[in-house]
């Protein structure tokens, strides 16, 4: 193994190809930057409906309360879900029939909602042939027609 003495240590990385701690610190505050969303990708529309939930989160909406008055001091998150997750795989299909019934309420209405969305999406594509609303484009119509009326003084 080929080794070389550097401020009071033997080093053998370097023969290995290995970097430095400078070359580390470098890579990790490259890592850190936020990078930009691809091109193609459009932006996410704040107004579109969320998804319903499924029926084990249904069934975790009543099951976290359930939790916190049998243990009031456990603050762990992780605990938990941990424990939702046991109960709901050692539960019964019949057990969880109530929680997928509302779990389908949840989707039917969603659909509901996301149509009206999606209609809504449609026809305000095709009045906008424009950036401009229709009112700015009377008023620059409005603008010119009475440049050239001084024009004719």
């Amino acid at each position: 193994m080929n080794c070389y003495y550097k401020r009071g240590r033997f080093h053998d990385s370097i023969m290995k190809g290995a970097k430095s701690k400078g070359a580390t610190r470098k890579a990790d505050s490259k890592l850190t930057v936020k990078k930009a969303a691809p091109k193609g990708k459009a932006a996410k529309d704040p107004n579109k409906p969320k998804r319903p939930a499924s029926a084990f989160f249904v069934f975790m909406e009543d099951f976290r309360k359930q939790f916190k008055e049998e243990n009031p001091g456990n603050k762990s998150v992780a605990a938990v879900g941990k424990a939702g997750g046991a109960k709901w795989k050692s539960m019964s299909d019949a057990e969880k029939a109530p929680f997928v019934a509302k779990a389908e309420k949840r989707k039917e209405e969603y659909e509901k909602t996301l149509a009206s969305y999606n209609k809504k999406l449609a026809a305000g594509d095709d009045d906008d042939d424009s950036d401009k609303s229709k009112s700015e484009v009377n008023d620059e119509e409005d603008e010119e027609g009475s440049e050239e009326d001084e024009d004719d003084d």
